[in-house]
């Protein structure tokens, strides 16, 4: 799917399909649509009948093969944890090899064997007489050693194999990795278009698209089964000064054990970056007296930013950003959001001078 805001992109590059480079980095933060952007190239560098600018017929045998996610000349590498029934390693499903007690629970991480069974693919010929596509995703999911067995495939390419790289964090790459693609960046999309696209869809735009950093695709999800959390989340921190941390944490925990693959449903990194988004909007409103992220509860956010100690407020956020750096492999996330909520009480709570 290509979205209103990546036509341009999509026009130029599709405009010089046969000098396209070897390996092509996707950059940008969550929510551009990066991947819908990749798979959509993927899908119309593998077709048999649209030419030029124009998407993918959808029609022809590669198109269909595409859509079934069985295409020969085309390798999707994700993490193990986010393949969802993709073959392991191993050579059979991950849940079936996992249920055999033959492996440990995937990994969230690119494995050297991932990168590693690509030789065989780029090493023959292309089933359709076409091109080759591989899309890695995301690409700071590699560790050095995986990237290292990349960049020899990066230094050796073979002739009509194109490697797209999707990363919201390229400086995490390796710079020889870098190096060898040619970066196309998704930024902030145009405000006007993504306004528009989201209430085609319904629901508060402007605050969702406020709350998502500009970004459409991330203020979508959240305008779904996400609200609710946001609308919880948001009610637990202004009223943390009455409410007891402790209670908010046992009820943030319980969302963590929701399990729906159809519905939004925030895990801990979402939930310290969330409230780490709530302290900058604090800071905005002493140093700026503006909205940053929360307009629809401004005055909420007034209020307590004025009760708050600036320097406590700054010392929070920092914490929060290196709480953040291991948000994904908590020991006890129980005790993890104890700790992050009671942080946050302190830093709100201190009944300072209203200004520093």
């Amino acid at each position: 799917m290509i979205y209103s805001w990546q036509q341009e992109t999509w026009d130029k590059l599709t405009g010089t399909l046969e000098r396209l480079p070897h390996a092509l980095l996707l950059a940008g933060p969550p929510g551009s649509g990066k991947r819908d952007f990749a798979e959509a190239l993927s899908q119309r560098l593998l077709c048999e009948s649209s030419r030029g600018s124009s998407a993918a017929c959808g029609e022809c045998a590669s198109c269909n093969w595409f859509k079934c996610g069985n295409h020969p000349d085309f390798r999707l590498v994700v993490p193990e944890s986010e393949a969802e029934g993709e073959p392991s390693e191993l050579g059979e499903p991950a849940e079936a090899a996992a249920s055999a007690g033959k492996r440990k629970k995937p990994s969230r991480q690119i494995v050297i064997e991932q990168v590693r069974a690509l030789n065989a693919f780029v090493s023959v010929g292309t089933h359709r007489q076409g091109m080759r596509v591989i899309l890695i995703d995301p690409a700071e999911a590699m560790n050095t050693s995986t990237a290292n067995a990349l960049l020899k495939l990066l230094e050796e390419p073979t002739q009509s194999t194109l490697f797209l790289l999707i990363s919201r964090s390229p400086r995490r790459l390796l710079p020889t990795i870098r190096s060898r693609c040619q970066t196309i960046i998704f930024g902030k999309p145009d405000a006007s278009l993504a306004r528009q696209w989201l209430a085609d869809r319904g629901g508060d735009a402007e605050a969702l698209l406020r709350f998502a950093g500009g970004m459409p695709l991330a203020a979508a999800e959240l305008g779904g089964s996400g609200a609710g959390y946001r609308t919880q989340l948001i009610a637990a921190v202004t009223d943390i000064e009455t409410g007891d941390p402790l209670r908010i944490a046992a009820a943030w925990e319980s969302w963590l054990k929701q399990k729906d693959d159809e519905a939004f449903v925030p895990q801990l990194p979402v939930l310290v970056a969330w409230l780490q988004k709530w302290v900058f909007e604090l800071v905005s409103w002493k140093i700026a007296g503006r909205s940053v992220f929360f307009p629809d509860v401004a005055q909420a956010a007034q209020r307590l930013a004025m009760r708050a100690v600036l320097p406590d407020l700054f010392g929070c956020y920092n914490e929060l950003t290196r709480m953040r750096a291991i948000a994904e492999h908590p020991l006890n996330p129980r005790l993890f959001l104890e700790d992050m909520l009671l942080r946050y009480a302190r830093a709100v709570t201190a009944k300072g001078v209203a200004d520093v």
